[in-house]
């Protein structure tokens, strides 16, 4: 059992275990971060934004278009980088051959400086990630109308003469930013995005949490220590922050005893780890 968790507003579910897979399930907004190896629980997930082509991260795409399928669901939008489209349909097209299905689906190519609309007035824009491959993460913004400041203290009849018979523009959108999701990244997506700081609900993969793996071998493998982000705590504005990924040489309870023992309490209080899946 994959249990929920509600942070900062949203309700998430997932696995990541570093190296074998990551899938992050945002059921309110309908959407989901990579594929892992395609869990059950992501199959109803219509839109699947890819952070980049590791076979953690995407390998199970196939089989979640083919079970959509199978179940009569809607074909699936898949958010692809640029980068890696050629590729991703190049995939499609050697299963469509083995498997002789048509695996319809829709493909997005996006890119860091573009910006797609989802669902109930929210959209997403990427941002580069640096891994050891080509990897971009996404921020998720609400957009809501609202009052200007200098009209807010009116009452409802007068913003509506003004509104029908003055045909003022009374009202600004504002865009708050829900939901950062990194994917494998080195920890300077902290320093270099505002969004993976600010957002309500930061998913940042911490794989490695003690000397066991320096944080010089870290790096080397394009991910984050526990280290790094102890040095960086005050940065960190958000609401809730998920850490995933963990490295699967670490107990459960390994990882909680790192988190209490090393992270400074205003910081820990915020923070869930995502232990789900792993052997203990």
């Amino acid at each position: 059992m994959v249990a929920m968790h509600t942070l900062a507003g949203h309700v998430v579910r997932g696995l990541s275990i570093g190296g074998l897979e990551t899938c992050i399930d945002l059921p309110g907004l309908k959407l989901a971060f990579d594929i892992g190896r395609a869990p059950d629980f992501a199959v109803a997930r219509e839109t699947i934004l890819f952070t980049h082509a590791h076979m953690d991260h995407m390998g199970g795409v196939a089989w979640h278009c083919a079970t959509r399928s199978l179940r009569r669901m809607a074909p699936p939008t898949y958010l692809v980088p640029r980068e890696n489209v050629e590729g991703f349909e190049a995939l499609f097209d050697a299963w469509r051959r083995l498997d002789r299905s048509d695996l319809e689906h829709v493909t997005v190519a996006l890119g860091p400086g573009d910006e797609h609309a989802l669902a109930n007035q929210r959209i997403v824009r990427p941002f580069r990630s640096p891994h050891r491959v080509a990897c971009q993460g996404y921020g998720i913004w609400s957009r809501k109308s609202k009052l200007k400041p200098e009209y807010a203290g009116l009452a409802a009849g007068e913003v509506r003469r003004r509104r029908l018979e003055l045909a003022e523009e009374l009202t600004e959108t504002v865009e708050t930013a829900e939901v950062a999701f990194t994917g494998d990244t080195l920890i300077e997506v902290v320093e270099r995005e505002a969004v993976v700081r600010t957002a309500r609900l930061l998913i940042i993969e911490v794989t490695f949490v003690d000397d066991r793996v320096s944080v010089e071998q870290c790096r080397s493998k394009g991910h984050v220590h526990l280290d790094e982000v102890v040095e960086r705590a005050d940065l960190f504005e958000n609401e809730a922050l998920l850490f995933t990924h963990f490295s699967e040489r670490y107990s459960n309870r390994e990882i909680v005893e790192a988190l209490d023992r090393r992270l400074p309490a205003r910081l820990r209080e915020r923070v869930t780890p995502l232990l789900d899946g792993r052997k203990g």
